[in-house]
């Protein structure tokens, strides 16, 4: 058994002892299977975006979510207004580009985050990643054009030139912080058919960056939590609405011990 598997038990069971504030930033489009996620897995959720509370809501917080889902430019102030708040408490924060690619409304934004904020894990599909480095890089709205192997090369140098750890999402997700690479097979092809699994897995990496002081750690462990959530649902569901809604409950009912024993994280020497 490998060791990121005793830390996936250890910080699923760290979280639902600490039951971290977890201030998310999100689209509209997410924020209620969200908040429900979170409290699933045992956290407990706070939807903040006004630029006029956002500093005081993340003195609170256990860490930061931002996505750039459903962007203005009064999200874009709130967001690098939280950011900076949480980098002068050490708070970590994750970011999730939504979209990076498609418009360069979107492109700069993230840029902008990444620049200010310095987050500790950037977590995004194949072509969402790609856009970061490669301004020309295009994405098909919030869907990947390219496959999680396209971009590892591009990851791990922007991982190295951000001192960052990129989580790319996708059949089976990587993890790197530059030097250490993790691949996580955890998951079911169904989490594909629902609106925001992806969102809700950067909420998941927020939840578990709360109560593992290791982004990388924190990012794999909490892939391998979520895509586990989706293989229990996909045992009962056959199709998207019953999924979506197995997955909220895996998450509620899968405890440390489970995550142990289903976690399917590999280490790799790749560069």
């Amino acid at each position: 058994m490998s060791d990121y598997a005793q830390a996936a038990a250890r910080n699923l069971a760290a979280l639902r002892a600490q039951k971290p504030l977890i201030h998310n930033i999100t689209n509209f489009v997410v924020m209620n299977y969200t908040a429900n996620a979170l409290l699933a897995m045992g956290a407990s959720p706070v939807m903040a975006h006004a630029p006029d509370e956002v500093e005081e809501m993340v003195g609170w917080a256990g860490a930061l979510v931002l996505n750039i889902g459903t962007l203005t430019e009064q999200w874009i102030d709130s967001m690098l207004k939280a950011g900076r708040a949480a980098a002068a408490r050490r708070l970590p924060v994750v970011l999730d580009p939504v979209g990076a690619g498609a418009t360069a409304f979107r492109t700069r934004a993230a840029g902008r985050i990444i620049a200010d904020v310095r987050p500790a894990v950037i977590r995004g599909n194949a072509s969402e990643v790609l856009s970061l480095r490669d301004a020309s890089s295009r994405t098909q709205g919030v869907d990947a054009l390219h496959a999680v192997d396209d971009a590892a090369h591009s990851a791990g140098l922007l991982a190295r030139e951000l001192d960052s750890t990129l989580a790319i999402t996708g059949p089976v997700d990587l993890v790197t912080d530059g030097s250490r690479v993790a691949r996580v097979a955890n998951g079911h092809p169904l989490m594909a058919h629902v609106t925001g699994t992806g969102c809700t897995a950067t909420a998941a990496i927020g939840a578990f960056l709360a109560v593992d002081p290791d982004p990388f750690s924190a990012a794999a462990t909490a892939l391998a939590y979520f895509g586990l959530a989706g293989e229990v649902a996909g045992r009962s569901a056959s199709a998207p609405g019953s999924f979506m809604i197995g997955m909220l409950d895996a998450l509620y009912t899968i405890s440390p011990e489970q995550l142990r024993e289903g976690c399917k994280i590999a280490m790799s020497n790749e560069d």
